[in-house]
């Protein structure tokens, strides 16, 4: 279950931001079509009191497009609805997962069908951290 290995520092960075999208074939000249800088602090964070950013270790959310060393960006301020990917503490420990609930029934499901969903119940100390908003990936 300790899927989150490290939480990051928040940074603020500004990049240059062109307003065309980008094929991946032939190259053309870009500086014509050059915006207002990027801004990821703009861009990723809604709250920014409220949010920080997790490493994810292990692959229970594959198939969501989560892999080992993402960096998953986490909002405290959302409240987690059914369906939300959720980071929650199950038992003393951290994990990364989609929050189902049913009525008064609630369960973690992971995205890879290698894992069992996890029902919660009154033998399970769990709660939820925040939601994840955003998965980062270095190629």
């Amino acid at each position: 279950m300790g899927e989150v290995v490290a939480c990051i520092a928040r940074l603020s960075a500004a990049i240059p931001n062109f307003m065309w999208r980008v094929q991946a074939g032939f190259p053309s000249p870009a500086e014509d079509y050059l915006e207002n800088p990027l801004d990821f602090n703009e861009l990723l964070i809604a709250h920014p009191a409220a949010t920080f950013a997790v490493r994810v270790t292990g692959d229970s959310m594959q198939d969501v497009g989560i892999f080992p060393g993402d960096i998953a960006v986490v909002d405290r301020a959302i409240t987690a609805l059914d369906g939300s990917i959720v980071l929650g503490v199950l038992n003393g420990e951290f994990t990364l997962k989609r929050y189902r609930q049913k009525g008064r029934a609630v369960w973690l499901e992971a995205a890879n069908p290698a894992y069992a969903p996890i029902v919660i119940n009154e033998d399970h100390e769990f709660e939820v951290w925040g939601v994840v908003r955003h998965a980062i990936r270095r190629l």
